[in-house]
């Protein structure tokens, strides 16, 4: 497939050495809250984990959450490229959306972004252009901190943005972010100009992978489940576009429960056995490249 778009989660980073995930949560407790009254305990979705993290800082600290986010960014920043990064880049995307923070797929810190508006907070239209590619930092990015998408206030703040573009129109001020909603401007005929990375769901095939999609995923959940009731209950537009879910083949059987949900979100799973991480992501891409 020439200049595919691609959907790309933070196990790509995990190939790389240094810190992982449960390295950046003990961080954020410690720095928040270095007496250890918070416990890491799995059964907690992170989400709620930050807010109880955050709560608890700035009754005990006074800490403000401009300063949690920036500590974070700073953390996300020092992740290092590896060679899946490289291949990715090498089969020059048309479009990549990522829900990582840092830059590791661009491999280079951009100097402006290339977005439709200025966001501050949400990612509805937050772009970046490096070379032949455009990046979509859906979860927000480290060079502005107040973007990135922790906690259940902001993943409901997000959440809301997102419905208003897709369904009943956005309230930005600004003269060129569009007023009417996605689906009434397919309605009608118009155009698509990409202007956001929700459009390519309705429109374009999209290959997710690096994505673990787990349910505190509250956002993409959505977006899946308004997606396929638009195809298969309401048909106010066509839905034509392919959505495709690569998993590696080991982790098929433990995950039968998601991949009946994907599945009934019309989303298409295709499993891949590989040897190792690398090896895998490699697989994934001869995939995409030979659609």
């Amino acid at each position: 497939m020439k200049n595919p778009i691609l959907l790309i989660g933070n196990d790509i980073n995990n190939i790389s050495k240094g810190q992982s995930w449960k390295d950046l949560l003990n961080d954020i407790v410690n720095f928040c809250l270095p007496d250890g009254c918070i416990q890491l305990d799995d059964r907690k979705p992170f989400p709620l984990l930050y807010e109880e993290v955050f709560l608890t800082a700035i009754r005990q600290t006074r800490i403000s959450e401009t300063e949690l986010k920036t500590f974070i960014a700073r953390k996300v920043q020092v992740i290092a490229q590896n060679e899946v990064h490289e291949a990715i880049r090498d089969i020059a995307p048309a479009h990549i959306l990522t829900t990582n923070y840092e830059f590791s797929l661009e491999g280079v810190s951009p100097s402006q972004h290339d977005s439709l508006i200025n966001e501050r907070v949400f990612s509805i239209f937050r772009r970046y252009k490096v070379g032949p590619t455009f990046y979509w930092h859906i979860h927000g990015d480290c060079l502005n901190p107040l973007s990135i998408n922790l906690g259940f206030e902001h993943y409901g703040g997000q959440l809301q943005q997102m419905r208003n573009y897709v369904v009943s129109g956005t309230t930005y001020t600004s003269r060129q972010a569009p007023k009417q909603s996605l689906v009434q401007r397919v309605k009608n005929g118009e155009t698509l100009r990409d202007d956001s990375w929700l459009d390519f769901f309705f429109t374009r095939d999209i290959h997710i992978f690096g994505l673990s999609l787990d349910f505190v995923e509250t956002d993409l959940w959505w977006l899946l489940t308004y997606r396929a009731r638009q195809k298969f209950q309401r048909n106010t537009i066509p839905v034509k576009n392919a959505l495709y879910y690569y998993i590696p083949a080991e982790f098929v059987q433990s995950a039968r429960f998601k991949i009946d949900m994907l599945t009934a979100n019309d989303v298409k799973v295709i499993d891949i056995a590989a040897p190792d991480k690398q090896s895998y992501y490699q697989a994934v891409l001869k995939r995409i490249r030979s659609l």
